[in-house]
């Protein structure tokens, strides 16, 4: 986990948890609780962290290891209960899944004059790290790409291909005000028993949130988010990122989890 590796990185440079306490003017204890987990960091102090390590802040959030693993250790030394505690930062795609949300997604806000591909995007990345934010688990588990416009799924064109293909949607092109935009429309009905009910609880809860939203106004509200921000252009975009957002765009209730 994320203070295992600040602790090796602060053992690497020879720096006190005292001296980094300081410099993220907080308590020793808090710094400690960060350490173990029980407290998380804030972008703020992410950053100052980073400068402190000389590191570039994507490279800290996303944890580097050729930059932070110490004393010669490389990944083949970290034992195995280190490896057991490590969050799952490169997500299982769990294409059926996806299938099934993007169906129901289809089906409940679809034929929405809003609702297209770009908006599609960026509801399917907030509805999957949104849901890792809150229960550190995934739903759909997809992997997203930083691009100009935004997270961008990596399988979308070809996993909807093949469901045009099965006649499962249909693709059309439509007009929202002057912009022309690419439309999905289900032929089929999801098939719900795939999903949770914590997990259907989300995406309504994701739905009611962004079911008006144009592309401009859903693209803004992603390039507010540290994920998409800390990631490369073109570069896949961490799920362990959630964890450092502001409060502009967190979804978890960090105050009730804080340690002093």
């Amino acid at each position: 986990m994320f203070g295992k590796y600040l602790e090796r990185l602060r053992i690497k440079h020879g720096i006190s948890q005292e001296s980094l306490a300081n410099s993220l003017d907080i308590t020793r204890p808090t710094y400690t609780a960060i350490e173990k987990g029980k407290r998380a960091l804030k972008v703020p102090e992410a950053r100052i962290l980073a400068d402190t390590f000389n590191l570039p802040l994507a490279n800290f959030l996303n944890e580097k290891d050729i930059e932070i693993v110490s004393d010669g250790l490389s990944k083949s030394d970290i034992s195995d209960s280190d490896e057991s505690n490590l969050r799952i930062s490169v997500p299982e795609e769990k294409k059926d899944k996806f299938k099934q949300v993007l169906l129901y997604i289809l089906s409940k806000i679809g034929s929405r004059p809003n609702i297209g591909e770009t908006v599609l995007y960026k509801i399917l990345y907030f509805i999957d790290f949104d849901y890792y934010e809150k229960y550190e688990s995934q739903l759909m588990g997809l992997r997203y790409f930083k691009n100009h416009y935004g997270p961008t799924p990596y399988i979308f064109k070809s996993l909807v291909e093949e469901m045009i293909n099965n006649n499962e949607v249909e693709k059309i092109k439509s007009s929202y005000f002057t912009k022309e935009q690419t439309k999905y429309l289900p032929h089929i009905e999801p098939d719900l028993t795939i999903l949770t009910g914590q997990e259907m609880e989300h995406i309504d809860w994701e739905l009611s949130r962004f079911e008006h939203f144009s592309a401009q106004n859903i693209t803004e509200r992603s390039h507010n988010d540290v994920p998409w921000i800390s990631a490369e252009e073109g570069q896949p975009i961490q799920y362990e990122s959630v964890f450092y957002r502001t409060a502009e765009t967190s979804v978890r209730n960090y105050d009730d989890e804080e340690v002093f």
